[in-house]
């Protein structure tokens, strides 16, 4: 099975930068580190593009909240003409075409929210792994120019060199915003019993919408005469 993002993420961060230096060292070799940064480099790509996604998924569902609402409002328009033609059955439908839509608007609302949510997430995510991606490049260098000055007969040593601040903790803190809430909630099913019930309750509570909605265009249409 394939790593999934935030494992990917999370191992990254919760890796030590110093083992990388103590390979370094061992070795006289930067490959490990290289090879460390390169990864880093493939999965900044990789949550750019699921954070991209996400904002796509939260643009899609507002155009499609806009053109529910033109719609739902013209709906309003055609039950209201129904009724002054005496189609009080047409005015129905249309109403109860008008409920069935807002139950999709508020589907949509809940899209946009949990794309927005994924979208924070996964920006703290880059700013993490840039930050992990700036303490390898400044360990990298530091060898370097360790090894560098060893060639020449310096003797600063690789330690000397390696005195460079690393925000390993602050990295680690915001990878742990980024994940926090991420993990998924189990929903328990319910009975066959209290689903049908339910699905009752929401037949009797669209039925009375729509009948209220009637009863309130047929009231505006009387007191307009």
């Amino acid at each position: 099975m394939a790593e999934s993002l935030f494992a990917r993420v999370s191992r990254l961060l919760s890796a030590r930068v110093e083992d990388n230096v103590d390979a370094m060292e061992r070795a006289n070799s930067d490959g490990v580190m290289r090879e460390s940064i390169r990864e880093v480099d493939r999965t900044i790509d990789a949550v750019r593009a699921d954070r991209e996604r996400a904002m796509t998924r939260r643009l899609q569902a507002a155009r499609q909240q806009e053109m529910i609402a033109r719609k739902v409002e013209e709906l309003t328009g055609k039950a209201r003409f129904a009724i002054e033609n005496g189609r009080d059955d047409l005015a129905e439908a249309a109403l109860a075409r008008q409920v069935d839509l807002e139950g999709q608007s508020t589907g949509l609302t809940d899209v946009q929210s949990v794309a927005r949510e994924e979208e924070a997430k996964l920006e703290e995510s880059l700013a993490a792994l840039r930050a992990r991606k700036t303490q390898m490049q400044e360990a990298l260098a530091a060898f370097d120019i360790a090894r560098s000055d060893a060639s020449m007969g310096g003797d600063g040593g690789f330690a000397q060199a390696c005195k460079i601040e690393r925000n390993v903790e602050q990295a680690e803190a915001a990878f742990d915003r980024a994940m926090a809430g991420a993990g998924g909630v189990g929903f328990a099913r319910g009975n066959a019993k209290a689903l049908n019930g339910v699905a009752e309750l929401d037949t009797l509570q669209k039925s009375a919408t729509v009948s209220a909605r009637l009863a309130a265009l047929k009231q505006a249409a009387t007191q307009a005469t």
